[in-house]
């Protein structure tokens, strides 16, 4: 709807009014709950009502929050654009000359005469309701006059007063996406990623809501920038009763100085709305990405990586036996990583020579490839582009293809040093010798792996700042990449999970969300990661029983059963695993493989549980008539026997049949009493029942995962 200065866009329950009336940039009037069928009248007194009085001492104008902020309009808080043209148009003041409206979608075309400058905004509503923007700017200067250094962009969007408080996530390497949370106070809550990539410690999610809001309940709205790079988010409020969420790229200083006609676009800003909590956001950034045309929608391969099996110790009988061993138990592909090119016998030296170690592989990949194929599954490979070891033959060939200052080196990390893609050369070569690598052995997936910060990551011989030439320079031997192979899938690592974001996947098919498979700490990491991403995009592995990262050791309920909410995986020396263990393994595959089209394409739910021990959460089918939810003893519980544990997502009108989900039902232990329900093998109650107010949950002691699975009795 649109009375030609006011937009409507609606979609998913969620509306967004666009205020484009005037010469100033555009400004969001509302943007949450759906607001229904508006009339232009309507849509006039919406605008009309929220013009504030103006305060004392203030500026003699009503001052507008556009979706890119202007000190021009009298704006004070965080501008939208910062930079200049040899020190002059510190301040822009934008003239919008075009509005381009569609169903879903605005195209706002503005200029800054005197400063030279035009501005382009996209601002569209998805079909999942979220909103995303984007903005172009282009100098119109004339020849010869100073380029324009551009600092920075910021898009914002308004949040009401009602959003008190704040989450966000923060991290390390083995502990990414932790969430933290705190009250929404008058002034700026900024995150900052200076690292090159997007980084283990993001802020994945800026989220402002309600105060206490959860999973299931309280009015949220979530802001993510789509970037791989470095880059911004905040959260402002300001003593004149705005609030706010913005985020952009975060430019280094000398990274973009535009001269005549040249343009720069900022990375797609997304925001998200979720009325009844966390859960409805998160699912419109899943509604989102399964609905691409490059998502994968074929089932998502059991993955084998022989990692934390074998390390660099790469034997060809070895790694034999570990391929039958994961045939015997379901697994669909094979990963080789680290280890397998040249000199590469530990982290310290290699990277940058992409060609097959014929000391260890005389005959190439092809014994193990062929052994592999014959069982049935895919094969996969590890690389590491973006890196060289300065103990390489790239390196001593090359030291000007390495990002640096131009005077002195970087420090070094896992004793590595970045390659400079924004060089022709060196980006010739990686995408010659990637090609050549998946031509070969006609390779279906690699791991891509991006094992540190970039540090003073300049442009040699100048020095200029490469941070954002980096980025995308990687995006564009991504998508060469896979134009030229169309079959081939990529995982996004980085140390872990130190790149998501929806850059990135725009160009991979999952990301590997940690290198903890501590099944306890994956439930955090997994559970804050599903904030972004679908569970099909989230790889997931059954480690070790004893977990190589923390020491801490878990029975394989709760090691497969976190597992299983994701994209399943083996990262563990099955060869060495008892007959016992295998069999329970190749048990909890076969199950994942029964439920995929459920995890990997239901919508995920997680329970607002008060005790902080017992975590509930779940996948329920698009139509409800199918669940499974993992109840996980996160800590042991002050209180014992443990409460009910309601069961969020379900038909409320229909009937469910609630029973134990072998093999994850086994329960044990001195401190066990069978539940009624439970022994009784289950129970049936309507889903309004069973999401307000529940089941009891058994004790889980020793193990800590137990599953329920829910089905709709049919008539």
């Amino acid at each position: 709807m649109s009375n030609g200065t006011l937009h409507h866009l609606r979609s998913a329950g969620v509306s967004l009014v666009v205020d484009c009336s005037g010469r100033g940039l555009p400004r969001v009037v509302h943007w949450g709950e759906d607001l229904g069928a508006l009339s232009e009248a309507a849509l006039a007194a919406l605008a009309h009502v929220q013009v504030p009085q103006i305060g004392s001492n203030n500026v003699d104008v009503v001052v507008p929050l556009s979706v890119l902020p202007e000190q021009a309009a009298g704006w004070l808080g965080t501008p939208g654009l910062t930079g200049h043209r040899a020190g002059a148009d510190f301040s822009t003041s934008f003239s919008v000359t075009a509005v381009e409206p569609t169903d879903r979608a605005l195209a706002v075309t503005a200029e800054d005469v005197t400063a030279g400058l035009e501005l382009r905004l996209e601002i569209e509503l998805t079909a999942s309701g979220l909103v995303r923007q984007r903005a172009t700017l282009t100098s119109r200067a004339e020849p010869g006059e100073a380029p324009f250094s551009l600092s920075g962009v910021l898009l914002t969007l308004p949040v009401p007063e009602r959003a008190t408080e704040l989450l966000d996530m923060t991290g390390r390497h083995l502990r990414e996406r932790t969430p933290q949370r705190h009250a929404f106070t008058i002034g700026t809550h900024l995150r900052e990623n200076r690292k090159g990539r997007t980084g283990t410690d993001a802020a994945t999610v800026h989220v402002a809501g309600e105060a206490g809001f959860g999973f299931r309940h309280g009015e949220v709205w979530g802001l993510h920038v789509a970037w791989s790079g470095n880059h911004r988010s905040l959260a402002e409020r300001t003593h004149t009763s705005v609030a706010l969420l913005g985020g952009g790229e975060l430019l280094l200083a000398g990274e973009v100085a535009l001269g005549p006609e040249e343009s720069y676009t900022t990375p797609w800003v997304y925001g998200s709305y979720g009325r009844h909590g966390l859960d409805e956001l998160a699912t419109r950034f899943h509604d989102h990405l399964r609905a691409r045309p490059r998502h994968p929608h074929s089932p998502r391969p059991v993955t084998l990586n022989v990692w934390e099996a074998v390390y660099f110790d790469h034997d060809l009988t070895r790694l034999t036996a570990l391929a039958d061993a994961a045939a015997e138990v379901g697994a669909e592909r094979f990963v080789l990583d680290d280890g397998w090119f040249r000199g590469r016998r530990d982290d310290q030296a290699g990277l940058g020579d992409w060609y097959v170690d014929e000391d260890v592989w005389p005959d190439g990949l092809y014994p193990l490839v062929n052994h592999v194929r014959g069982l049935g599954l895919e094969f996969g490979l590890w690389v590491e582009p973006e890196m060289v070891n300065p103990n390489s033959d790239l390196a001593r060939a090359h030291p000007e293809w390495i990002l640096a200052t131009g005077d002195r080196m970087p420090p070094e990390s896992r004793h590595q040093q970045v390659l400079d893609l924004g060089h022709p050369e060196a980006y010739a070569y990686i995408l010659q010798r990637l090609d050549a690598i998946v031509s070969e052995y006609e390779l279906t997936y690699l791991k891509w792996d991006h094992n540190r910060d970039l540090v003073e990551a300049g442009h040699s011989p100048t020095g200029r700042a490469g941070v954002h030439a980096q980025t995308e320079a990687v995006y564009r031997l991504l998508d060469e990449l896979r134009s030229r192979h169309p079959r081939l899938e990529i995982e996004s690592c980085s140390s872990g999970g130190g790149r998501v974001d929806l850059g990135i996947l725009e160009r991979t098919d999952r990301v590997w969300a940690s290198d903890c498979i501590d099944a306890l700490e994956r439930q955090t990491i997994q559970r804050y990661t599903g904030l972004l991403l679908p569970p099909e995009l989230i790889g997931s592995h059954v480690g070790a029983p004893t977990a190589h990262t923390t020491g801490r050791t878990h029975g394989m309920a709760m090691r497969a059963g976190t597992a299983l909410f994701g994209h399943f995986g083996i990262e563990w020396d099955l060869t060495r695993a008892t007959p016992d263990d295998r069999a329970a393994l190749a048990r909890w595959i076969t199950l994942h493989k029964e439920l995929r089209p459920l995890l990997h394409g239901g919508r995920v739910v997680r329970g607002d549980h008060p005790d902080p021990a017992l975590w509930v959460h779940g996948v329920v089918a698009a139509d409800g008539s199918h669940a499974v939810y993992a109840l996980v003893q996160m800590a042991t519980s002050v209180a014992s026997p443990p409460g009910l544990v309601r069961l969020p997502g379900l038909d409320p009108e229909a009937e469910y049949r609630v029973e134990p989900l072998p093999p994850g039902a086994r329960l044990k232990g001195a401190a066990y009493t069978p539940l009624p329900w439970w022994r009784d093998g289950g129970v049936t109650l309507t889903g309004r029942v069973l999401g307000a107010v529940g089941v009891r949950a058994p004790v889980q002691h020793p193990e800590r995962l137990v599953l329920v699975e829910a089905r709709r009795v049919t008539d």
